[in-house]
């Protein structure tokens, strides 16, 4: 019980979405996509903030973070001096929090350069509450409160696609969606929390997606946007997998996460309208 008690209460398996307010700094047009940018800035504040947790997250395999991409309110004609953004931060370890913050104060008031546009930093939120897409979380937590359902919809926020083999894979499949899911929980939480090997096999019972391109440096980016519903014969593909739904939110899932992709939300009670 003890050791339970210590493990919900270490940081490094704590959840965290952050949002970062940003206000455009001149005129004009921002590129629609800024995966790279951002991926680049957020990594720059945790560098400031602890070099070598950078270092490993620059080289890690499977990122500790996922971000979405630049959003707000663009105007037809161009964005205006003072305009409105954000993007958000996912972390799946709760050590990143610290050294992101503290490099965050450190860059102070410096403009934020995002592919030759200016943005100042206006504010950030880490507590819920404070924003509608900022929250907290930990691994034990998860596992505890989450109940079980047979069916789970999921929407995707962002162009979302999988590696396949050597192929990729444009349609959210079970396999596909929480083998990614598994593989990131399994990295960052706990020993005794990890998911065993399982092969996912929910049925598609209905979706809405469609296609969309993500422009990054490296060049377009196809993947499906809209949302799915899963159904599982399984309890325990149920179990492990409402938990995962949970989880998506901070993880991402699919592809290129940290450039702004596989950006996912768990939907409230299934509420889909279906035309």
């Amino acid at each position: 019980m003890v050791q339970d008690i210590w493990q919900m209460s270490n940081h490094s398996y704590t959840l965290q979405s952050m949002v970062i307010e940003l206000g455009a700094a001149a005129k004009g047009k921002p590129p629609a996509t800024l995966g790279r940018a951002i991926h680049a800035q957020v990594l720059e504040w945790i560098n400031l903030g602890n070099s070598e947790l950078a270092n490993q997250v620059h080289e890690s395999q499977i990122a500790p973070l996922s971000l979405s991409g630049l959003l707000g309110n663009r105007r037809p004609k161009g964005t205006e001096a003072g305009d409105n953004f954000y993007f958000r931060i996912g972390l799946l370890n709760g050590n990143l929090i610290e050294p992101l913050l503290k490099g965050i104060e450190i860059w102070g008031t410096q403009p934020l350069i995002f592919a030759n546009f200016p943005f100042v930093l206006r504010n950030y939120y880490t507590l819920p509450g404070t924003h509608r897409l900022a929250g907290a979380t930990n691994y034990y937590v998860l596992t505890q409160t989450v109940q079980e359902q047979r069916k789970i919809t999921l929407k995707f926020l962002s162009p979302t696609s999988f590696k396949q083999q050597k192929s990729i894979q444009l349609f959210p499949l079970s396999d596909l969606v929480f083998g990614s899911l598994q593989r990131r929980w399994n990295e960052f939480a706990p020993e005794n929390l990890q998911i065993p090997a399982l092969t996912w096999d929910a049925l598609v019972t209905a979706y809405e997606l469609k296609t969309y391109a993500l422009k990054l440096e490296s060049g377009a980016e196809i993947g499906s946007q809209g949302w799915i519903s899963y159904e599982f014969n399984s309890s325990e593909q149920a179990k492990y997998a409402s938990v995962l739904s949970q989880f998506a939110f901070f993880a991402g899932v699919g592809r290129k996460t940290t450039m702004g992709m596989g950006q996912v939300q768990l939907t409230v009670n299934n509420d889909i309208t279906i035309n």
